[in-house]
C-alpha cells in the first residue's frame, strides 16, 4: 500500500489573516516525480486550477513550470496578501496511486487547531472542498471531534460557497467551503442553478470564470 505523506510543511507567512486548507497533492509530488507544466510547491498540480483562478483575479502572470521562480512567484504573492497554505492531511495509505480523496485510508491529520492557535492574526479557513467525505471541511469537523474540543461550526450561509464560523478561545474564526479548484467538480458546477443562469446570459461563461467569481470575494 502506498505511502502517501504531504510533501510541504505548512507556509504561513506572520501576517497572514487566510490560510487556504485542503487535503493532499497528487502522490507524484510525494514521489518527487513532476510532470511538465507542474510547480515544486502547494497547489502546484498542472491540473490544478487554484492558481489558474488566483492568476486570473489578480493579474499575476504566474510561470507555470518546475522552476525555482515559480516557486518563488507564488510565495511573493501569499506574503504580500496575508495568506497562509496548511493542508488537513498529514499523510494516508492507498491500494491505487492516484489522487482521489476518496481512496485516502488510514488518514493522518495536521493538529489544526494547535497551528491556528500558534497563527493568532488568521481568521479565515478557505477550504478548498466542502463537506463530502474526505474533502477539507470533513476532516476539519473530524479533527474537532479527535481533539475533543468543544468547538462547533455554527452555519452562517448553506449556499455555496457554504460560510461557518466558530470560536476559539474567544477568538472568532469563519470558514468558507469554496468550489474545489479540480476538474472533478467541474460537473458539480455544471449543475448549480447559478452557473446555468450565468451560462444561459453569456454562452462563453465556462467554470472556471465561475470559480474567478466566487473566489475573487473571499481572497
Amino acid at each position: 500500500m502506498f505511502h502517501h505523506t504531504h510533501p510541504y510543511k505548512p507556509f504561513i507567512p506572520e501576517n497572514a489573516t487566510k490560510l487556504i486548507v485542503g487535503t493532499l497533492p497528487p502522490p507524484r509530488f510525494t514521489k518527487g516525480e513532476f510532470k511538465e507544466g507542474d510547480v515544486n510547491f502547494c497547489y502546484g498540480s498542472r491540473d490544478g486550477l487554484l492558481w489558474i483562478v488566483l492568476d486570473n483575479i489578480f493579474d499575476l502572470d504566474l510561470k507555470f513550470e518546475t522552476t525555482k521562480a515559480a516557486i518563488k512567484q507564488r510565495k511573493e504573492f501569499l506574503e504580500k496578501r496575508g495568506i497562509g497554505i496548511c493542508d488537513m492531511v498529514e499523510s494516508s495509505r492507498r491500494e491505487k496511486v492516484d489522487a482521489s480523496d476518496l481512496g485516502m485510508q488510514k488518514v493522518e491529520l495536521r493538529n489544526m487547531v494547535g497551528i491556528l492557535e500558534k497563527h493568532p492574526k488568521i481568521e479565515t479557513l478557505l477550504f478548498t472542498g466542502g463537506n463530502s467525505k474526505n474533502g477539507p471541511e470533513y476532516f476539519f469537523r473530524r479533527h474537532l471531534k479527535e481533539v475533543e474540543s468543544d468547538i462547533r461550526l455554527k452555519v452562517i450561509s448553506n449556499e455555496v460557497p457554504r460560510i461557518h464560523q466558530f470560536v476559539l478561545k474567544g477568538r472568532l474564526i469563519r470558514t468558507v467551503s469554496l468550489t474545489a479548484p479540480s476538474g472533478s467538480a467541474n460537473r458539480a458546477i455544471g449543475s448549480m442553478e447559478l452557473y446555468k443562469q450565468l451560462k444561459q446570459k453569456n454562452e462563453d461563461f465556462n467554470t472556471i470564470d465561475f470559480r474567478v467569481m466566487q473566489y475573487r470575494e473571499w481572497f
